[in-house]
């Protein structure tokens, strides 16, 4: 049996890609960590994710093959019809993202957004700095609650898309016998049979 070491490796994932993918895992970390405690690392923190995921849609259309969100955004019905065969371990191997795995990304960019967005919302109404200041300050307080609320439900919803993509990324590397984790780091996958 040969090893993934011993076989053709190709390169998939740009440096961008692996670069964007460590920090916006860092920085969401930091932010989810800081919420309560560290007011300052929270904002930067939420700044550098919103920056990262700007550039994340932005390389999603200008960026290499495997970054373009045309590689990897599959309709629904092959999304649910992957994850019937990732069910019975008969899921074929993709060198960019599965179907599911395309899912996830546009799943987590979104969160992401809708989590930045009414981040600053909250720091728009609570402490009237940010750049949604002028439009925060003129609502109603309950306006800002709502815009914390959803920003908390958010938060949390991600970090539930980030527990199952590494679910995801380890069943992917048993079912596929590769490492997932180190092709994001290197860059490379074993080449398509």
């Amino acid at each position: 049996m040969t090893t993934e070491h011993s076989e053709k490796q190709i390169k998939v994932w740009d440096p961008l890609v692996r670069l964007f993918h460590w920090s916006l895992a860092v920085s969401f970390l930091l932010a989810y960590l800081s919420e309560d405690d560290f007011t300052s690392l929270h904002i930067i923190a939420g700044y550098s994710v919103g920056g990262l995921v700007v550039f994340r849609l932005l390389w999603g259309f200008i960026g290499p093959r495997h970054a373009r969100f045309s590689d990897f955004a599959y309709p629904p019905t092959r999304v649910i019809s992957y994850l019937k065969r990732v069910i019975h371990f008969r899921a074929e191997r993709y060198l960019g993202h599965n179907p599911a795995g395309g899912a996830m990304v546009m799943a987590l960019l979104l969160s992401l957004f809708i989590t930045v967005l009414t981040g600053l919302a909250t720091y728009g109404a609570e402490q009237s700095a940010g750049p949604l200041a002028p439009l925060m300050i003129s609502m109603p307080f309950f306006v800002g609650k709502a815009a914390e609320e959803v920003h908390e439900f958010f938060a949390n919803f991600t970090l539930l898309l980030v527990a199952l993509h590494i679910v995801g990324v380890l069943l992917a590397s048993v079912q596929h016998n590769e490492n997932l984790v180190r092709a994001m780091f290197s860059g490379r996958k074993r080449l398509i049979d």
